[in-house]
């Protein structure tokens, strides 16, 4: 049976959300079993709690935790114990593990994903992928949003082409559309990375590559893939969280405003409700580490239950739509190898 390995002991909220979003997804696919990697006392107080099929989950006890004051390389490399590096092992090691999901540091996730797991012959630079509501109501696969700050324009081209595979791989979208995220649609526009990055990207015949787009047009645009260098990537997605968290709460204020608007409210509260989970971008999971040769999920560091489950889902569904081989099948089409240093 397929396993998702889980560090447990990864994220704000841990063991106990991370625990409860792992049972949690148990019970939206019957396919698969979850490895939790952690304290064995602390993950076995918190199944304690719960309901579910002991035959599908296992726990493999670590006395060691990365956190995010730790310095990655550092950590990755001399807490061999950590849950994180003991999950990623099982992940490189254990035919039968499909994928790891962590709420815990980024830069260790990263950092081990490269370090233990590997790339994908051919990938220069791997890249961490979420998935955005938008106003069509489905989603847009943003991609990098962090781990690359500073990109040559063949790194932004495979990005392309990682995500473009991710698209089909996991959302079924056939021909993914993809734009490049710079200060404006029009092709001059932009610094010397990202005009001759459209020009690379305009040469491939394995991606829809549609030309520029603006920030906007993440949520709001026809693209299916929204191409970024890991910094511009990382500020427009802490943009778009922090736009959603102040509609919120100014919805939230202007509904309790009077007893005329609490009385309306109630009249909404199912169309309010509907709103609040099409903005919800935790549905769709965390996000996938691209490049890597096993599926590996980075979870938000204050994820619930919720959003673990879903990141547990989306590693299931990643490994069986066979992400990697659509991405190596991809690469294998595209020669990038003369714009490496471009």
């Amino acid at each position: 049976m397929l396993k998702i390995v889980v560090d447990a002991m990864g994220g704000d909220n841990a063991p106990a959300e991370i625990v409860k979003g792992a049972i949690q997804a148990l019970g939206e696919r019957k396919d698969f079993s979850v490895v939790l990697t952690g304290d064995k006392e602390a993950i076995g107080a918190e199944l304690g709690k719960l309901s579910y099929d002991q035959s599908r989950v296992e726990v493999v006890h670590c006395t060691e935790v990365i956190t995010n004051d730790d310095i990655p390389t550092s950590a990755v490399r001399s807490k061999k114990d950590s849950s994180l590096v003991v999950g990623m092992n099982l992940l490189k090691t254990d035919p039968d593990v499909g994928g790891f999901v962590s709420a815990g540091s980024t830069g260790a996730v990263l950092t081990g994903g490269i370090m233990l797991v590997g790339r994908i012959k051919g990938v220069m630079r791997p890249a961490l992928c979420p998935a955005l509501p938008n106003s069509r109501g489905e989603q847009t696969l943003l991609c990098d949003c962090g781990a690359n700050a500073e990109c040559k324009p063949a790194y932004l081209a495979q990005f392309g082409i990682m995500a473009s595979a991710y698209a089909k791989a996991a959302f079924g979208v056939k021909n993914p559309r993809v734009g490049l995220l710079t200060n404006g649609t029009e092709e001059h526009k932009g610094d010397t990375l990202h005009q001759e990055a459209h020009q690379l990207m305009k040469q491939l015949g394995c991606i829809n590559f549609v030309g520029n787009i603006e920030g906007r047009d993440i949520m709001y645009g026809d693209v299916d893939v929204a191409v970024a260098d890991g910094f511009s990537g990382n500020v427009a997605l802490k943009s778009m969280e922090g736009c959603g968290k102040l509609v919120s709460t100014i919805l939230s204020k202007e509904l309790k405003a009077s007893i005329w608007s609490k009385i309306g409210c109630l009249f909404l509260l199912k169309r309010l409700k509907n709103i609040k989970n099409s903005l919800d971008y935790s549905r769709f999971g965390g996000s996938v580490f691209l490049g890597l040769k096993k599926v590996v999920v980075k979870s938000h560091g204050s994820s619930k239950a919720r959003s673990i489950s879903c990141s547990v889902v989306q590693a299931v569904d990643a490994y069986r739509n066979n992400l990697i081989g659509t991405i190596e099948e991809m690469l294998s089409v595209t020669d990038l190898s003369g714009a490496k240093d471009a």
